[in-house]
């Protein structure tokens, strides 16, 4: 069968003696979708009708050519008999395409599929964790397709179904007319959500830097360039309304990719980051414009990708005289800002032209810091970071203990001493912004090693980190036994309610499905554990811990007795994270949840999902079941534990966390 192409030429699918073909077109079954008698029999869905009921089947057998072709095997197979087709497809005309050894061409691939991973994985691991490395990279492997969305187009043509009409043209996206998207890109979730995501993206880059730095580092520059990104700056969030606003975690990303990529090849791309500092610098200024609009350094953002997080849909406009500031909001940009410094600071140390960009960003942290913990956004009584809604000039702590006052974690960086000893003007500014505020008596958020080695930079204070950790390893509120629920349990006794214009706003612990309507009801923040922001969460536990070693330890789980440093923690709570997929002594999986029962008959053992999220109690996965974008970061996580782990531990320490 000949296929042919404008661009990509002439294919030919080749396949053995079949009984009978068939064709159709690319056309709507309009009698199916609407109820519209078909103008024609060859709709695209007709081998389905043709097969199963026999409808036009002698139209679509007679039919010489179509936009989809199928070649139909008819067999009687008794139990347990296996017959094999082999189909071939490729741009060259072939005498025999079928000569040689099918079955040993299929073996022989497997094998370089073998030692492709045999590279990548860590050497010592057990088969289990191996296993769940690789399916989770060739899923994300996997979710590469081909994206094409001319914005502009789509507005004023006509599909044959829906006319054009003044609400598309004034309708969602009608002012991102310069997107045109024409691109390979890495799905979330090829099945449900066949579209990119801001944020979804970076976190899938940096998975992918473990098997394909170069594509990671593509995808991270793609959504950056002309034809993404809008004049103002401001980063598509995703095809449904590419004007929502997602975290922006595209620096941290770079960053990420960049360093996963030194460490496994020993050399650093200078030059990735340089390109990709320049469009970001685009994008924080879209930041400081548009989400700060009372120039105070506290900034919205709506939903931000936690699509229920809030008591009531923080992407609304609330009207009147009513502002909603956000901790995440003003976390995230904390983190953008640290993110942006280190990455200034990573490449001054090639070329010092970029070392006053550093400087403009660690001014710019330390006030984002300030507004955070000196303008109402910490609550003493409960230790905890809140969104404040104000009402008249008055505010209001919106007091939901959940991710958002978590993110304050995020933004952490320590700077060495020897980039202060080359970088003599970075240093000679830091001092003076340093000995400035101090003098006047403004708040500066550094700490700094006794000996001078080290700088720490983070939003929160130690005694403020303490009482987070307090909360975010309590098994009662945020500590679950597959990692940190993205809403504290503590709200299933004790839920919150506001009343704002007469209207009650109540948001309670929901540790499974959405039951709320928000955004589709399709995903739940209210209480499930979502690995990439659990991912985001060890990351930053880590650098805390690197900074203060054993100066600084508490307890884990908070209220055990236990106590240890920072690192060891980023470490439990790694095993935590990976123990969603380990098998248990019956070969139960946590993420199996129900199901298990179909997964431990043979030849379903091995099989694995990739939820979107996890049960907040029972860690069964949830969602979109095929989320092997972000989701994959569970095999880096692997990775990182097997690296600071010996050999024969880093398995069994996932075992006993996980029980």
């Amino acid at each position: 069968m000949k296929a042919t192409h404008s661009r990509l030429g002439p294919y030919y699918l080749y396949f053995q003696p079949a009984d009978y073909g068939l064709f159709t077109e690319n056309e709507t079954n309009t009698e199916k979708v609407s109820g519209v008698p078909n103008k024609t029999p060859f709709v695209k869905d007709a081998f389905h009708d043709a097969i199963i009921e026999g409808k036009n089947l002698e139209l679509l057998k007679n039919k010489k050519s179509g936009t989809k072709f199928a070649a139909v095997y008819k067999y009687t197979l008794a139990p347990g008999e296996t017959r094999s087709i082999y189909l071939r497809l490729s741009n060259k005309i072939m005498e025999k395409p079928f000569s040689g050894d099918p079955a040993g061409l299929f073996q022989s691939r497997k094998q370089e599929a073998d030692a492709f991973y045999h590279a990548i994985l860590p050497p010592h691991i057990s088969k289990e964790m191996a296993a769940v490395q690789r399916q989770a990279l060739a899923g994300l492997l996997w979710s590469k397709q081909y994206y094409h969305f001319d914005v502009e187009r789509w507005l004023t043509t006509s599909d044959g179904i829906s006319p054009v009409n003044a609400g598309k043209l004034n309708g969602r996206n009608h002012d991102w007319k310069h997107l045109k998207n024409q691109d390979i890109i890495a799905m979330p979730d090829k099945w449900e959500y066949p579209w990119y995501a801001a944020w979804d993206l970076a976190f899938q880059s940096i998975s992918m830097a473990m098997v394909d730095p170069v594509f990671a580092k593509h995808q991270l520059m793609l959504i950056m360039r002309e034809w993404y990104m809008k004049p103002d700056g401001q980063i598509p969030a995703y095809e449904w309304n590419f004007s929502d606003v997602n975290p922006p975690v595209q620096a941290w990303a770079a960053l990420t990719v960049y360093r996963i990529e030194k460490e496994r090849t020993g050399k650093g791309d200078i030059s990735f980051l340089k390109r990709i500092f320049q469009k970001l610098l685009i994008n924080f200024t879209w930041w400081i414009n548009r989400k700060d609009a009372n120039g105070n350094n506290m900034f919205e953002g709506g939903f931000l990708g936690l699509d229920n997080i809030g008591v009531f849909n923080r992407s609304h406009s609330l009207g009147g005289d009513m502002q909603l500031e956000q901790a995440d909001g003003t976390s995230w940009m904390g983190m953008y800002a640290l993110n942006m410094m280190d990455m200034a600071l990573e490449i001054a140390m090639k070329d010092e032209s970029f070392e006053d960009t550093a400087t403009k960003f660690f001014e710019h942290f330390v006030l984002i810091a300030e507004a955070l913990n000196e303008h109402g956004m910490w609550n003493e009584e409960d230790r905890f970071f809140y969104d404040t809604l104000s009402i008249g000039g008055s505010p209001v702590q919106l007091r939901i203990q959940s991710i958002v006052g978590l993110t304050t974690l995020f933004a952490v960086s320590i700077i060495e001493k020897k980039t202060l000893h080359k970088l003599t003007d970075f240093k000679k500014r830091i001092t003076w912004f340093e000995n400035y505020r101090l003098k006047n008596r403004r708040y500066w958020p550094n700490e700094e090693h006794s000996d001078g080695e080290q700088i720490l930079l983070s939003l929160v204070p130690q005694k403020r980190l303490i009482y987070l950790l307090d909360r975010l390893l309590n098994e009662e509120e945020f500590l679950s036994p597959g990692g940190i629920r993205a809403l504290s349990k503590y709200h299933e006794q004790h839920p919150y309610t506001i009343n704002i214009s007469g209207i009650d706003y109540n948001i309670k612990y929901d540790p499974g499905d959405s039951t709320s309507d928000f955004f589709g009801g399709n995903s739940n923040w209210r209480g499930p554990v979502w690995i990439p922001i659990n991912y985001i969460i060890i990351q930053s536990i880590r650098q805390y811990g690197k900074f203060y070693g054993d100066s600084l330890q508490v307890e884990f789980p908070a209220g055990s007795g236990k106590s240890m440093n920072l690192e060891q923690i980023a470490d439990h709570l790694t095993a935590r994270v990976i123990s969603l997929f380990k098998k248990d002594a019956t070969g139960a999986r946590p993420s199996h949840g129900k199901y298990n029962w179909f997964y431990q008959k043979p030849g379903n053992e091995h099989l694995l999902l990739f939820y979107e999220y996890f049960h907040g109690d029972s860690s069964q996965g949830l969602g979109a079941s095929h989320q092997t974008g972000w989701t994959a970061l569970v095999a880096e996580l692997i990775s990182e534990l097997d690296g600071r782990a010996p050999a024969t531990e880093a398995g069994k320490t996932a075992t006993s966390v996980g029980k």
